[in-house]
């Protein structure tokens, strides 16, 4: 019997009832997503109607009426029904007696949302798939100033929408940056990272960083010796740099100085002296006219007068500006080399005075030595 008991394997007590399934192999993938049919809806038809409005602006209502046909016929198949209220500038979506699947109300509401924020439908219509979400981040109260908050908005674009671009290639996402909001479709993982991206960027700190952050965990990724190590040692740590308080003292000093040269620059007005007396009177238009004869032209005449002395004034203009930039065209004067006589004289000079001033010194020094 002791025999017997010590061949059979220690079963563990919290796993006793479990039992071989020989359908669970490992060529199943556990983690794939199926596509929603309607037989998958074992409770028939829903109970009540859901439904989402949302508002759009002014400038978007001549491109939702062209395009709200396309709308309708993408939502079609899902049993969604939408409506578009051009006088209240609202768009709606809402279940029917076809619609089988729950969740694919939310999908069309966001839908919607996207079309307000400036998303084109053969773009937006990309979040009825399963592995597709979106996310509508506001940025308009995070920065106070509006002239920091429209920098700070155009170093998310970045130069020609480079930095926006290598984002949407490095987080597999689709961005458009719109008023006061960013819109963001992609994997719901990736929303996290632009996310952080865009409320980081509101925050003064540059897209550049995370970026470099993304590029160098991609390149982990594919090193599988490193699934199972942290990566902390390989990412780059990026801290703010605070100022003594002798450089902030040193920097607000210069900035007096400055502040202090420009005042200095500028030439206080003369002060005018008192008189009781009230200025005299100015000329009045019609006075002016009188005296130059336009008064009394006709105004078929005075409209070509006025026409030449444009023209007069443009022709002035452009040969100042051609002036302008004859200038970088003139060479600049160059000193010929010095000939062999030059040198020759240059030397002889030079040798004279070393002369003299020796000649200088030694007579002092006489003169000192006497004394």
């Amino acid at each position: 019997m002791a025999a017997t008991s010590g061949e059979q394997p220690v079963i563990n007590k919290n796993k006793k009832h479990r039992k071989e399934k020989p359908w669970d192999t490992d060529d199943i993938d556990q983690w794939t997503i199926e596509p929603f049919a309607p037989d998958h809806n074992k409770g028939g038809i829903f109970t009540e109607e859901s439904s989402f409005a949302t508002l759009f602006p002014k400038y978007r209502e001549n491109y939702l009426r062209e395009v709200w046909s396309a709308v309708t016929k993408v939502l079609d198949p899902y049993g969604i029904a939408c409506t578009l209220d051009l006088v209240h500038g609202s768009m709606s979506v809402r279940t029917t007696r076809k619609t089988f699947d729950p969740y694919i109300i939310l999908k069309a509401r966001d839908i919607i949302k996207l079309l307000a924020r400036g998303v084109a439908i053969t773009q937006a219509q990309k979040v009825l798939q399963d592995d597709m979400a979106c996310d509508i981040i506001k940025i308009g109260n995070l920065v106070r100033n509006k002239d920091r908050f429209v920098k700070r908005r155009q170093r998310l674009i970045g130069p020609d929408g480079s930095t926006l671009k290598a984002i949407e290639l490095l987080t597999q996402c689709y961005v458009l940056v719109q008023g006061n909001t960013v819109s963001v479709m992609g994997p719901y993982k990736s929303l996290k990272e632009v996310r952080r991206i865009v409320l980081d960027c509101m925050k003064n700190i540059h897209p550049i960083y995370r970026i470099k952050e993304l590029m160098i965990r991609r390149e982990l990724a594919k090193d599988p010796k490193l699934a199972t190590e942290s990566w902390d040692r390989f990412l780059p740590k990026f801290r703010k740099r605070h100022l003594k308080t002798s450089e902030k003292t040193s920097k607000k000093n210069e900035k007096l100085a400055v502040n202090d040269e420009t005042r200095a620059k500028k030439e206080k007005p003369a002060k005018k002296v008192y008189t009781p007396f009230p200025p005299p009177q100015q000329p009045r238009k019609v006075d002016l006219q009188l005296e130059s004869g336009e008064y009394f032209l006709k105004v078929h005449e005075r409209e070509a007068r006025e026409v030449q002395q444009r023209k007069q004034k443009q022709a002035e203009a452009t040969l100042k500006r051609r002036a302008e930039r004859a200038e970088a065209y003139v060479a600049p004067k160059e000193e010929a080399a010095p000939t062999v006589e030059e040198k020759r004289k240059r030397r002889h000079t030079e040798v004279d005075s070393d002369d003299r001033a020796g000649r200088s010194k030694k007579k002092k020094k006489d003169v000192a030595t006497e004394a």
